[in-house]
């Protein structure tokens, strides 16, 4: 459904509510990520984006900036770019600013309100360019808006590591989806973050300020607001910790005491001690995703001189 300026394809918060049982009631508890990313956890990520221990950002925005000219040259002139998840499109404006008469810009993004803030500056500081901004939560499959005028290519912008957010299965089922998207000829322009030393990454994901537990128990904030249900976020906190055996950060909310929490119809209970997962965070080797997917082909890597980070440029692999 289009709403004066964006698609709204916005899940409903039954679905959120049916998500948030389904894993809360299992026998390993869990939380699906997107619960983070409303507007107050969209803006709390943006902080995150800000702290000294969280390099990922500005590693990757370096990268860009001194490999901008090898990727605009592969991705070429006139493309339609679609970035799911696009978050505040910081990144996305150093791209923008490089590519050749891009034909529109796709924002995706589960959150409405940061959506919409986030459309209207790019509209404000790109006034040539068709803004297309689609309220979705891109887990899902999400067809590409038309544009006004054709567009050689589509391309997807995918940056900030949030593949490794995926379990391989599901990387791989994502990755499908993003060749559907980007369509005969598109391509992938992914961000992935490098293993490296545990006490960084713990470091990243649990910084001193705090603003990391804020964004984890704000999960349960949102299912208070928007579901009705009664967590006492005081009674949670923030765990990260690094699992070799896997190569990932894992985000949890554990339990501080012995309790009960109404969701709905369920009553959910906690011992103490007992953790919810609301993260992974996988981290990988200088191949990057390239072994995940049989859609693509990898045409070019970049990476940062300390290979902290790397950034790839993928094309659909023709039938």
């Amino acid at each position: 459904m289009a709403s004066d300026d964006l698609i709204d394809l916005e899940p409903a918060v039954a679905d959120l509510e049916a998500e948030a049982v389904a894993g809360l009631t299992a026998a390993r508890k869990t939380l699906p990520c997107k619960l983070f990313y409303d507007q107050r956890g969209a803006e709390l990520f943006e902080a995150i984006c800000e702290l000294p221990e969280y390099y990922l950002t500005r590693v990757e925005a370096s990268i860009l900036r001194t490999s901008m000219d090898e990727i605009v040259a592969h991705i070429g002139p006139q493309v339609q770019l679609i970035e799911p998840g696009s978050g505040a499109g910081t990144k996305t404006r150093l791209l923008l600013s490089a590519l050749e008469d891009p034909v529109s810009y796709v924002p995706i993004d589960i959150s409405k309100e940061h959506l919409r803030d986030v459309a209207a500056r790019i509209r404000a500081d790109y006034p040539d360019l068709e803004v297309q901004a689609v309220c979705a939560d891109f887990s899902q499959a999400i067809p590409a808006p038309p544009t006004s005028r054709p567009a050689r290519r589509r391309i997807v912008f995918f940056p900030g590591s949030t593949i490794g957010n995926f379990e391989a299965d599901d990387a791989r089922a994502f990755l499908g989806r993003m060749a559907d998207l980007a369509g005969p000829g598109g391509g992938l322009l992914i961000g992935f973050d490098r293993a490296k030393d545990p006490a960084v990454l713990e470091a990243a994901y649990d910084d001193s300020a705090g603003v990391t537990a804020e964004f984890n128990t704000n999960a349960l904030h949102r299912l208070n607001a928007e579901a009705g249900a009664d967590f006492a976020l005081e009674h949670f906190e923030h765990l990260a910790r690094w699992n070799p055996e896997y190569q990932r950060i894992e985000m949890h909310l554990r339990s501080l005491v012995d309790q009960v929490v109404h969701l709905g119809a369920h009553e959910i209970t906690f011992a103490a001690g007992e953790t919810i997962h609301t993260e992974c965070c996988h981290k990988y080797g200088p191949e990057g995703v390239a072994g995940l997917t049989d859609r693509f082909d990898v045409v070019a890597t970049w990476t940062d001189p300390e290979e902290r980070f790397g950034i790839q440029f993928l094309e659909v692999r023709a039938p």
